[in-house]
Formats: structure tokens, sequence, C-alpha cells
């Protein structure tokens, strides 16, 4: 490991105080290939059975939402087309809220984040994007289930941002007022930041 990883109990906030905690910590994925990480700078909340954006909505239990009903710091991944998605599970037991992590800002394996995304992309676009992370740092949907706690993919401490900003939450059209909600949260004037809707 090349940090130390955030204890169980950094988790046990409440949804909407973890999504911001968890800007300007590192995420970090231990693979055969090597070591990659980043620091989060965007975070979506997404509060379970009363959010109807949530794929818990209503308490729904699937196969794939099942982690979400666990203990706050597992690792719910799931994929949206062709891409995985990274999200902290951060409800209590049985309350199945998770927070999507949106985008981060390289920190090490630059190598092998080129060699995941291409060499003909900006570095702003490695990783400014909740697909484009996953790929940066070989985050896969065989890691469902597991804990932050541990390796291979944990968060560990970052830095304090000195401004977070909030507002809706994006791609989320057909979810009636839930779209509005400002649950989405981002240092201010990061470049890797991947809404436009700053």
């Amino acid at each position: 490991m090349i940090d130390q990883p955030l204890p169980m109990e950094f988790y046990k906030q409440p949804t909407q105080d973890l999504a911001r905690a968890l800007l300007g910590c590192l995420l970090v994925k231990e693979s055969a290939e090597g070591t990659a990480s980043g620091y989060i700078v965007e975070t979506e909340a997404y509060m379970g059975a009363e959010d109807r954006a949530a794929h818990s909505f209503g308490n729904r239990r699937t196969k794939r939402t099942e982690i979400m009903f666990s203990a706050a710091g597992h690792v719910y991944t799931f994929m949206m087309h062709t891409h995985t998605l990274v999200n902290v599970v951060s409800g209590p037991l049985n309350t199945p809220e998770a927070i999507l992590i949106r985008a981060i800002e390289p920190l090490n394996g630059l190598d092998l984040i080129v060699a995941r995304r291409g060499t003909n992309k900006k570095p702003v676009e490695w990783t400014n994007g909740p697909g484009k992370l996953t790929e940066a740092l070989g985050i896969t949907k065989d890691d469902y289930g597991r804990l932050f706690t541990e390796a291979p993919l944990y968060i560990a401490p970052g830095y304090q941002p000195e401004k977070i900003l909030s507002g809706p939450r994006v791609g989320i059209d057909n979810t009636g007022e839930a779209r509005f909600y400002p649950w989405r949260y981002w240092i201010a004037d990061n470049p890797y930041v991947s809404a436009t809707r700053k």
C-alpha cells in the first residue's frame, strides 16, 4: 500500500456529509500492473428508498443493488453501457444509500493511466468522468462488494479542499423532481470536475 486506508468510522457519517468529506481524499487501486491513484474531486449522493434517482428507490433489492443494503464503506460497482462506475455505500445497514465518485485528479501511476486511457487524450480528459476514472485506475465490476478500508481498492487521506460547491446531479433527467436536488459536490475550480453545469 502506498497510503493507509481511512478507517471504517469515516464512512459512518451521514451520506450528504460523507459526499463532501470524500472530496480531496485519495482513491487508490492496486493491480498486477502496478498502483494508480487520484484525488477525488467530484461526488454525487444517492439517498436510497426515497430518492427516485437511486438504484434502490422504493427499496428495490436486486442482485445488482444488494450491496447497497450492506454497511457503509463497501464498494458498489455497476455497468452503465460499456463503462464501470464506482460508488461508496454510505447508509447504515439496510439503508441503501450510496455516493458515486464522478471524477478524480490523477496522482500516482500516470504511465498506467495513460496506457489505459490512450496517449491521444489531454491529461484533463483522463479521469474527468465516472467511467473514465474507473478505466484509468483499473476498477472493474469484480471490485463489487469489497471494502474501501483494504487493498486492492481503497480510499486514503488526502487534503482539505479550500472551497466545495454543490448543484444538481447529472444524467438523471427521467427522475422527476429528483434531478433538481443539489446533491452533487465538487472542488471549486478543479479542472478535472466532469459536469458542464458547474
